[in-house]
């Protein structure tokens, strides 16, 4: 299992109906719970995108300038499914951007609204397009090409290096296979931590935003998560 999109297949498989992620915004009221196999509908469809719809595959770069969200976690796993690499740095080949983030310099731009039922982003901006949309109309299976052990993934890690990483990070996080994990993001916002740690580790996730501890330590009996990361000063 060297890379991420491996870890995220072996979970899926283990029990494609099990809640894989769920999230929660204490800012909105939110919460969307996701099985393995719904995340995994969002992910074969944005990386059907990115192949077919965008010509991009193993060496492009995708720039994800979102916040921690389930619907930001289905872009990570999509793009290092496709095989592309999650950058910042130009000159990039499709960038994910909010509804009023600053337009990317990619030829591919796509607006992510982050709605609790992935409504479309109305009144884009020229030259941007809605990612539900686009996504939507994709295969609900993807058979593409996938990354190779050292292609890049985030940044300056490669995909075998970004899994060991995260190997390490979710050993000192305290992270154990079939655990049921909830974090807050505020404290953890590293997407390493709050998605690519505990998908190595064999976890599954109840993220939440925005949430008081006292909040986040009674979401733990009803969640049934049995790993709560403390905060963080």
């Amino acid at each position: 299992m060297s890379t991420v999109s491996s870890a995220f297949l072996a979970a899926v498989s283990a029990d494609p109906a099990r809640p894989l992620l769920t999230w929660y915004d204490d800012a909105t009221g939110e919460r969307t719970e996701l099985s393995g196999a719904t995340l995994a509908n969002w992910v074969s469809k944005t990386a059907n995108l990115l192949v077919d719809g965008c010509g991009l595959g193993p060496g492009a770069k995708a720039a994800i300038d979102l916040p921690p969200h389930w619907q930001t976690a289905a872009l990570y796993l999509s793009v290092w499914t496709a095989g592309l690499s999650v950058s910042a740095e130009p000159p990039l080949d499709v960038a994910f951007v909010g509804p009023s983030s600053a337009v990317a310099d990619a030829p591919d731009v796509f607006a992510v609204g982050l709605h609790p039922f992935a409504l479309p982003v109305r009144d884009l901006a020229s030259g941007v397009q809605d990612w539900v949309s686009s996504a939507r109309v994709h295969g609900d299976h993807y058979s593409g090409p996938r990354p190779a052990d050292g292609d890049l993934a985030l940044g300056a890690f490669t995909h075998d290096s970004l899994v060991s990483f995260a190997s390490s990070r979710a050993a000192a996080l305290g992270l154990a296979a079939g655990s049921r994990v909830l974090l807050s993001v505020d404290d953890y916002p590293d997407v390493v931590d709050w998605l690519v740690a505990p998908l190595v580790a064999g976890c599954t996730l109840v993220l939440s935003a925005h949430t008081p501890p006292s909040t986040l330590e009674a979401r733990a009996g009803v969640e049934r998560a049995t790993l709560v990361l403390p905060a963080r000063s």
